[in-house]
């Protein structure tokens, strides 16, 4: 078993592409932040930004949360490279060690995170939606929403473990995850459910800047081109407002309703798994466990009844409009707005009113 007592830190993988920051980036920093005041003793939040030319970013890491940035930046870290990026993040927690190091649930972090545990022999927890320290919260948390018993947990005791929550069984259940043996405890966290921090402007921060090991035999591709998808992205991560059709619109013409909706609040479109597989919609636009976490100000639901899959991946959406025919659908109950009726008369009256 390793000696606990040499890791330290809480690291973030600050994501970021062409220059820009990832916003699940953002998110973890601030949830890092959150972790690292909630443990009490020093630890710090750290960012690890790797690329070339990532200079710019630093001081808007330090005002979205990091207490000390990690840069590690060369030419060949430019574009993304599963080699490149796995073996100056490995040696840099092999040198510093983290005591936690987070990555944003993304293709790449998916990517990069389970390389990189397995070369460090540690564990992974993948697509969380809850972090937690091992305190009087975490018991607390317990307590109020799950049937575990915290006979024997001591708030005050020196374990400092973080506990990683993520769906299991198809999302029937939350299986919460511990790392007890080895270190780093790693975990990569789905887009959408973690708070960013409000912007501390002039916050400043400690710098590092890590020179990399690293030379062109250790990179096994070369990227000769990026190319981008020539249709428009869905960013549903990011969007304010998300109006989503499920099997309740009856067919693929029932979207032109939803888009209708979406171009007249400014939204996104979304969907459910069941209008997705029923070919109605591209997958792009799924919203759920299997698709998109997301966290708008407003979630318009139409005709989508809530499978549990559907409400994880939307639940802490700020306000949630149902619209459905069945009073008693699971959607309906957890909405703050329910509406019995007809979406194909109830919509129309919601643009007319909106534009109003």
């Amino acid at each position: 078993m390793a000696d606990f007592t040499e890791y330290k830190d809480i690291w973030v993988y600050t994501e970021q592409r062409d220059g820009k920051l990832m916003n699940v980036a953002l998110e973890l920093l601030g949830e890092g932040y959150r972790l690292s005041r909630e443990r009490g003793d020093g630890a710090r939040v750290c960012a690890v930004l790797i690329g070339d030319g990532t200079g710019k970013l630093v001081e808007e890491l330090y005002a979205c949360g990091a207490d000390v940035v990690y840069q590690i930046n060369d030419p060949l870290l430019k574009n993304y490279t599963t080699d490149g990026y796995a073996k100056v993040m490995t040696d840099a927690i092999k040198d510093y060690k983290p005591e936690i190091v987070l990555f944003g649930a993304t293709h790449i972090g998916r990517d990069l995170a389970p390389r990189i545990a397995a070369r460090l022999d540690t564990g992974l927890t993948a697509d969380c939606t809850r972090l937690d320290i091992n305190t009087g919260r975490y018991i607390e948390y317990l307590q109020k929403n799950t049937t575990a018993s915290t006979a024997g947990l001591d708030p005050d005791s020196k374990d400092k473990g973080l506990k990683q929550t993520r769906p299991a069984f198809g999302g029937n259940l939350m299986a919460t995850i511990v790392t007890p043996k080895t270190r780093p405890q790693m975990a990569t966290v789905r887009p959408g459910v973690m708070d960013r921090l409000e912007k501390r402007q002039g916050a400043k921060g400690e710098l590092v800047n890590v020179a990399p090991r690293l030379s062109e035999d250790d990179i096994q591709v070369e990227v000769l081109e990026v190319v981008k998808a020539a249709k428009e992205l869905v960013s549903l991560t990011d969007a304010k407002i998300i109006c989503s059709g499920g099997r309740g619109l009856g067919t693929a013409e029932g979207f032109q309703l939803i888009e209708e909706l979406a171009k007249t609040t400014g939204g996104v479109v979304g969907a459910s798994r069941a209008a997705v597989d029923a070919g109605w919609i591209d997958q792009s636009h799924q919203v759920g466990q299997t698709g998109t976490t997301v966290k708008p100000n407003i979630y318009f639901a139409c005709g989508i009844s809530g499978a549990i899959q559907h409400l994880a991946g939307m639940q802490t959406s700020d306000i949630i409009i149902a619209i459905n025919k069945d009073p008693d659908a699971p959607m309906m109950q957890l909405a703050d707005y329910a509406v019995c009726g007809d979406l194909k008369k109830v919509i129309p009256e919601i643009i007319a009113q909106w534009e109003q």
